[in-house]
Parts: structure tokens; C-alpha cells; sequence
């Protein structure tokens, strides 16, 4: 398919009604999660995911990856003004961002936020289209040797880079591999681990799962806390548009913060956080004037907002080409193109042409929408910030039930979710990290099937890892980020990292 017809394509299915209104509630209710602190978009894919089991795929799709980009954009409403960061990607906004609001300035950074997010967000959507289908072609080249090399490689630098100590988080990934087991053995058909309960033979239920560790959790954990009070720090926000000289020192900041974030956010484990963390660095070190960040330097600001965002786009890349997620998002995403009868990899793109390029068009017009939103609403955001959280758990909680029940009509739906959100809470309190989990549960199956059917095709040899070449490379490189923490220098370097984290 030539490149004239995709973009039609893709055009007639992303400016239909009921997908440009799938796509404004995405980015809405995106923004609003990004408002929010605690939530997070993990959560709220997490909560929303079973609305969209009844609607076409290609709308599901559009609303959950609105939500997700969407609240790359709300995070920075927070930080600047609050100094609290709505989205965990959105932290190292608070250096200079709140600064910049202290300093009068709040308005400029808002403003340099908003437009930093939208050329970043533009620029991974063209990146994302112009390399997709390249990688999509190569990938076919792939065998079960390689998929599960592949795999095995996203894990690890998931754990690597995870939060807290490489054991809790190699744990995490070992549990989430045994309740991808649960179920049916996909080859021969026995049951597995399913102790004599029915409704578990078809395996543990994504939705669920996720609603328990991601929703429920997070209300058990913010129980525990007495609720701060979030001082809103009082500016007129005139000015949102940048000045000229606004523009001078946040350009380059832009490109290099776009193409950084979606480079980053291409690799498993990457992500929107790694991407801001970078950029935040990246820009510090380029800057002739290093002293001024921290004390409200707009390129502190402009360079990780965009990183951010265009990271968004760059996890695409291996979800829509290779089936693999590369985050937490990205999972909930698989399972819901999964879901959906449209399973992601190289064959997507070609057998699914309205999906892939109906996404891509749909993300253009929800990054001009987010920028409409962003600015004018940015008083209605200040006032939901003032929500108390008593109000708004209660109905987190409700969406979670409802949402577990509609899924299969099951009260074993409602209860394996309350499990799993005790759980998750458990996690949170003793610091294990869920993202390793939720990528092994999802890429556990597929990572057996692959292995399972690499060795019948090996005729049971091993060596079939070993002897094709970028499965070997992917497993070295693996091996490589289990190993690294061992060493003083990388650990010291992981530990700073995660302490900037926290700060």
C-alpha cells in the first residue's frame, strides 16, 4: 500500500463520528488523570479497558492510547502549579517548572509545556508512521528462537530499570510468568494451577488482574495517608504564550528533548520517565548557563515535556511491529488488541491497515485537541485539584467493580480483583515493583509458546537460541543488564538514578 492511499485510509476511519469522539474522551480523560496526582494512566487504562470490550477495535484503541499520551500533557498542570507531579513522568517538571511559577512566570511554562508536548507528539506520530511499517517487514524474518530472545531482552531491561532492588523485581517478573501459566497448557491441554476452580481454565483475566494492582492498590495505600493539603500557589496566569525570547532558549531544547524521548521510548523498560530524566540531563549538560536549572530555567521545562510525549509514540513502535510492549501501558494495549480479535506484530500493519493507520491519524488530531484543551481549561484543572480524595477513591473503587463484573459476568471476576488489589497494596508498602509483573503476566504465554515451539522445531537443542544471530544478541544483552548491578559503578549510577527519582 502506497503512502498516499494509507494516509486516506487512515483518514476515513479516524474522522468518523463515533472514533473522533472515542479520541476526544481519551485525551480528556487523559488530562484529567495527568491533573490528578496518585492516579497515574496505568490506572485509568486499567479501570476504563472493559468499557471499550463492546465497541470497534479500531475506537478502543484510539480512546486507551488518548488517555495514555493525554496524560503526559496534564502532569505538567501540577507540577508547575502545585509543585506535586500528577504523572510519574512529569517529576522533573517540578525543578523548574514551579520555580518558573514562583518567579510570575507561570504562565510561560505552561504555555512552553503545552507546545513543547504538541511538536514532540507530532514528531513521534511521523516517526512512528515512516518507521513502523520498515520494521514490520523486517520482523517477519523472525522465528520463535528470535520472539523469544526478544522477549526475554524486554523483561530484563524492564528489571533493570525498574524501582527498587533487582531481586524484588526478578521476583515480580518469576510471578508474573507462573500466572500467565494459569489456564489451559496451550499445546496439550491440560489444566494448570487452576486447583478445581472453573471459571480459572481459560487463565486469569487481564482486566481484573491489572483494575486490582493498579486502582484498587492505590486507594488501600492512599488510605493510610492523611490527605496534604495541596496548596495551589496563586498566579495570574497571563502570558501563556511564549515570548520570542521563550523561544530561543527552548528550541532546540524541543528538538533534542522529541527525538531523545522517542528513541527511548523504542526500548523496553525506556519509557516516558527515562525519556524526561535524560532530557532533563541532556539540557543541563548543553546549557552555557548550567546553574540556572533549578531556579526556574525554561529549558528545564521544555526539553522533558516534550521527551515525555514523544516517548509515548516511540513505545508504539515495537507494540504495533513486534507484538511487545515495552511498558506497563503497552501491556494493557496488547491484551486489548488481543482482546479485540487484532493481535499486534509484523502482520498487523498489512492485515489491518484501517487499524494501524486510523491510530496514527487519531494521535495527530488528539495532539491538536490536547493543545486546545490544555490552555483554555487550565483554570477548570486548578479547580479539580481541589477534589478531595475522599470523593473521588469511593468512585474509583465503584468503576472497578463494575468494571471487573462486566467483563465475563462473574462474581469470581469481582473477587480475583480484590485479591489482586490487596496485593497490590501489599507490593507498594514493601516497595515491589509492579511493572515487571504486568509485563511478565502478559508476555508470559507468548514467551512459552515461542520457547516451546523453538525447541520442536530444534528437535528439543538449545542450541537454536545460540546459533541464529539476533537471538543470541538479544540473550547476551540480556545476561549483560542481570549482571550489571554487580558492579560498583553501575550500581552507584542506579542508585543516583533512583534517588532523583524520589527527590
Amino acid at each position: 500500500m502506497d503512502v498516499l492511499n494509507a494516509i486516506q485510509l487512515g483518514l476515513n476511519s479516524a474522522f468518523q463520528i463515533h472514533n473522533l469522539l472515542y479520541c476526544f474522551t481519551g485525551v480528556f480523560i487523559g488530562t484529567l488523570v495527568g491533573v490528578l496526582p496518585g492516579i497515574g494512566p496505568a490506572g485509568a487504562v486499567a479501570i476504563l479497558m472493559p468499557a471499550t470490550f463492546n465497541i470497534p477495535s479500531v475506537s478502543a484503541i484510539i480512546m486507551l492510547t488518548g488517555i495514555y499520551y493525554g496524560a503526559m500533557y496534564g502532569g505538567s498542570t501540577t507540577s508547575i502549579l502545585v509543585n506535586i507531579p500528577g504523572e510519574a513522568a512529569s517529576v522533573v517538571t517540578c525543578i523548574d517548572g514551579y520555580q518558573m511559577a514562583r518567579q510570575g512566570r507561570a504562565g510561560p511554562a505552561l504555555g512552553i509545556s503545552a507546545f513543547g508536548s504538541f511538536i514532540a507528539g507530532i514528531f513521534g506520530v511521523v516517526a512512528l508512521a515512516a518507521l513502523a511499517p520498515a520494521l514490520a517487514n523486517i520482523a517477519l524474518d523472525f522465528g520463535p528462537a528470535e520472539y523469544f530472545s526478544l522477549m526475554t531482552l524486554g523483561i530484563t531491561l524492564l528489571i533493570y530499570l525498574s524501582s527498587g532492588s533487582i531481586i524484588k523485581s526478578l521476583m515480580m517478573a518469576a510471578f508474573g510468568i507462573i500466572l500467565g501459566c494459569v489456564g489451559q497448557d496451550p499445546i496439550m491441554g491440560y489444566p494448570r494451577l487452576i486447583y478445581g476452580i472453573e471459571a480459572m481454565r481459560e487463565g486469569l483475566d487481564f482486566a481484573p488482574v491489572i483494575m486490582g494492582l493498579f486502582g484498587i492498590s492505590e486507594v488501600l495505600i492512599n488510605l493510610e495517608k492523611r490527605e496534604e493539603k495541596r496548596e495551589i500557589f496563586e498566579t495570574k496566569l497571563r502570558g501563556l504564550f511564549p515570548t520570542r525570547d521563550d523561544w530561543k532558549k527552548s528550541g532546540k531544547p524541543i528538538a533534542r528533548g522529541s527525538i531523545l524521548g522517542f528513541l527511548l521510548g523504542i526500548l523496553p523498560g525506556g519509557g516516558a520517565v527515562v525519556a524526561s530524566f535524560a532530557s532533563y540531563a541532556v539540557e543541563k549538560k548543553f546549557s552555557k548557563h548550567p546553574e540556572n536549572f533549578g531556579k526556574g530555567a525554561i529549558e528545564g521545562v521544555a526539553g522533558p515535556e516534550s521527551a515525555n510525549n514523544s516517548a509515548t509514540m516511540g513505545a508504539m513502535v515495537p507494540l504495533m511491529t513486534l507484538g511487545i510492549p515495552s511498558n506497563v501501558v503497552m501491556a494493557m494495549l496488547l491484551a486489548a488488541l488481543m482482546i479485540h480479535g487484532t493481535p499486534p506484530g509484523p502482520l498487523l500493519i498489512s492485515n489491518n491497515p484501517e487499524l494501524f493507520w486510523g491510530i496514527i491519524i487519531s494521535m495527530i488530531v488528539g495532539n491538536l485537541l490536547l493543545l486546545a484543551l490544555n490552555l483554555p481549561l487550565i483554570g477548570v484543572w486548578i479547580q479539580v485539584l481541589r477534589v478531595p480524595y475522599k470523593i473521588l477513591f469511593p468512585l474509583i473503587i465503584l468503576f472497578c467493580l463494575i468494571g471487573a463484573y462486566s467483563v465475563n459476568s462473574r462474581v469470581t471476576d469481582i473477587v480475583i480483583m480484590l485479591l489482586f488489589g490487596y496485593l497490590g497494596y501489599l507490593m507498594k508498602k514493601y516497595e515491589y515493583d509492579g511493572a515487571p509483573l504486568i509485563l511478565a503476566f502478559v508476555l508470559g504465554p507468548m514467551l512459552e509458546n515461542a520457547l516451546r515451539q523453538a525447541l520442536i522445531i530444534s528437535h528439543g537443542s538449545f542450541r537454536i537460541f545460540i546459533n541464529r544471530p539476533i537471538s543470541l544478541t538479544c540473550l547476551s544483552v540480556a545476561v549483560l543488564f542481570l549482571f550489571l548491578p554487580l558492579f560498583p559503578s553501575f550500581k552507584n549510577l542506579r542508585k543516583k538514578i533512583e534517588e532523583e527519582e524520589e527527590a
